[in-house]
């Protein structure tokens, strides 16, 4: 048990020290974890931690950190959540490695399987109005003219 709580430490730190910390903030370091999960799985992977620690912890741990990150950003005020987003768009879009249209699916994918459902229901709300915010739609055609 004990030799488990250190390998899981252990994965943890290497996760945050060589590839969470250099990363600008909450959104690309929840965008970054989500994107380890296998959708049709669930599994989380990470070719380099799990050649050195195995599959299974690190899928443990990787889920873990998951949870930690995203609840992490729903602590933080509204505004802080906008100016995060908004420098996670901007870096992203200019890099053409993102589109509005991957925005609605991104929001789904973020978000940690296992989460309380208050906690997602509270992190779609906030990405919701910060998406109106941040990336207005454009107008619709009225049709009581």
């Amino acid at each position: 048990m004990l030799h488990q709580l250190q390998v899981h430490r252990q994965i943890l730190y290497d996760l945050a020290a060589h590839y969470l910390d250099p990363m600008s903030g909450f959104f690309e370091r929840l965008s970054y974890l989500a994107s380890l999960r296998k959708r049709t799985t669930g599994i989380y992977t990470h070719d380099h931690l799990s050649q050195v620690y195995g599959e299974r912890p690190v899928s443990e741990a990787l889920a873990k950190a998951h949870e930690e990150v995203f609840e992490g950003l729903l602590e933080f005020p509204l505004a802080q959540q906008e100016q995060d987003l908004r420098a996670f768009l901007k870096s992203r879009i200019a890099a053409g490695q993102w589109n509005l249209e991957d925005f609605d699916e991104g929001i789904q994918n973020w978000m940690p399987p296992d989460s309380p459902g208050y906690l997602k229901s509270l992190f779609r709300s906030n990405v919701g109005a910060l998406r109106e915010l941040l990336v207005p739609l454009p107008p619709t055609a009225r049709s009581d003219m």
